[in-house]
């Protein structure tokens, strides 16, 4: 039997690599995904929960937030905060966004991944970047159920790494989800919003729940809800 010549063993070296990337997609993509999106459908049953989901139909981010106000308004108050806009998902804001990632550079408009409330991807995302990338950032996704009627999911992403269930790629969140309603409260209070009260999203309080990523977070089952009115309060 002739030996492979030294070229050789790097052509089988790669396609030996290739078949392993090929295998995790299909597993991380598609698989797993199927296997947990049934499994949380026996687990719940029935979606009384408020809550986002992923594309896969797997519960992801809670619901802690309803803005009343125009997208306007919205806009005005993160805008002040020197939040940003978050960009569309797309090859060329996912080059961007793994550059940041890998090489601590500055993406101030990162996107976001999808997720749906009521069948819906939410219709706005802002962020606010935690350090020199996007690594680690403070965002709000917003869904507009109704003229001028908003829900939003506010959550930290502590950092990149693979989801405990399917294995995808994802920004892993922060356990007090809370904190993160707090600080958007805030920033509209500080732009002339009023707090209208709270309802419950029908999450157990005090107890461990689990986002699409896998990732553990606590809350105390309550969305606020603020009024923006029809514009930001001049300073």
């Amino acid at each position: 039997m002739r030996a492979l010549r030294p070229w050789h063993w790097l052509v089988v070296a790669a396609l030996s690599l290739l078949a392993l990337l090929l295998l995790w997609v299909g597993i991380a993509y598609g698989g797993l995904p199927r296997l947990w999106s049934r499994h949380e459908h026996k687990r719940i049953g029935r979606r009384d929960e408020l809550i986002s989901y992923t594309a896969q139909d797997i519960p992801a981010d809670p619901i802690n937030l309803r803005l009343k106000g125009d997208a306007a308004a919205i806009g005005c108050a993160f805008d002040r905060a020197g939040w940003t806009l978050a960009d569309n998902v797309s090859v060329r804001s996912a080059v961007k966004i793994a550059a940041s990632v890998v090489l601590h550079r500055a993406y101030p408009a990162a996107p976001v991944s999808s997720l749906y409330v009521h069948d819906k991807v939410q219709d706005l995302a802002y962020q606010l970047d935690e350090g020199s990338s996007a690594d680690r950032r403070h965002h709000v996704r917003l869904w507009q159920v109704a003229p001028g009627d908003w829900l939003a999911a506010a959550t930290y992403d502590r950092g990149v790494g693979l989801s405990l269930f399917t294995l995808q790629i994802t920004h892993h969140i922060g356990r007090d989800v809370d904190a993160e309603r707090a600080a958007i409260g805030t920033l509209v209070t500080a732009s002339g919003a009023r707090l209208l009260g709270t309802e419950s999203s029908r999450l157990p309080p005090g107890k461990w729940h689990r986002n699409g990523g896998g990732d553990r977070y606590r809350t105390d089952g309550l969305i606020q809800i603020y009024s923006l009115g029809s514009g930001c309060a001049h300073r």
